[in-house]
């Protein structure tokens, strides 16, 4: 059967349309995304069918180009579509806070810097650089790979902050594994960066460790 066919109320469109987008399951928003499906199946049918290839929605959205254009109904067409969607939400989020103190706005900040770095497949540290009344300036990614004591430089994290005037920033790195819990090694570096950034009057206000839907925050257990 077609969705056409099917009553109004259950209907994607209908449905986010009366009734709002979080009431649509993965599926659903899918196939609106999809907007049409293949021979002998809906958009719905089809997008069941992609998130038990995929394993769910999120390794869908974040497969690489050949394995994404390589599923049936989708396409480059639709992979431009979709990273077009994801780097608006990104945008949408940063422009969120950008209108405001980031202390004001903490689950912000989390959602940000999680749709920054969430999806990447080897650490990255960054920085969110904040002006005197903590409204963001820039994010900025430095460092790249295992990220331990050896390769995060403190000199250029300071000589970040002061070209760009910050006074103070949020440090911030995702774990690959999907596991937020700091280790021994993030804490030592915390401590390296706030000593430096310190001598020159600019503050670490928190350092959020990145994992797989959830972040952990040092600031909230007391280490800043």
């Amino acid at each position: 059967m077609a969705i056409s066919d099917w009553p109004a109320q259950e209907r994607p469109r209908e449905k986010l349309l009366s009734r709002g987008a979080r009431a649509l399951s993965d599926a659903e928003l899918l196939a609106i995304f999809l907007r049409t499906g293949v021979k002998g199946k809906s958009a719905v049918d089809l997008a069941r069918e992609l998130l038990e290839r995929f394993g769910g929605l999120r390794p869908l959205v974040e497969a690489d180009q050949a394995r994404f254009c390589a599923a049936l109904g989708l396409g480059e067409a639709k992979y431009v579509q979709l990273q077009a969607v994801m780097e608006l939400s990104r945008r949408h989020l940063a422009a969120t806070l950008e209108r405001g103190s980031a202390l004001e706005s903490p689950q912000a900040v989390r959602q940000f810097l999680a749709a920054q770095l969430r999806h990447e497949r080897r650490e990255v540290f960054a920085c969110l650089l904040l002006d005197n009344r903590h409204r963001v300036i820039s994010f900025e990614p430095l460092f790249y790979g295992t990220i331990d004591a050896a390769s995060v430089y403190p000199r250029e994290v300071v000589s970040l902050a002061l070209r760009e005037g910050a006074a103070a920033l949020i440090l911030a790195h995702n774990h690959p594994s999907g596991v937020a819990e700091p280790s021994r090694a993030d804490r030592q570096i915390t401590q390296r960066l706030v000593d430096a950034l310190a001598l020159v009057d600019i503050r670490v206000l928190d350092h959020l460790v990145i994992g797989d839907g959830e972040s952990s925050s040092f600031a909230e257990r007391g280490w800043i």
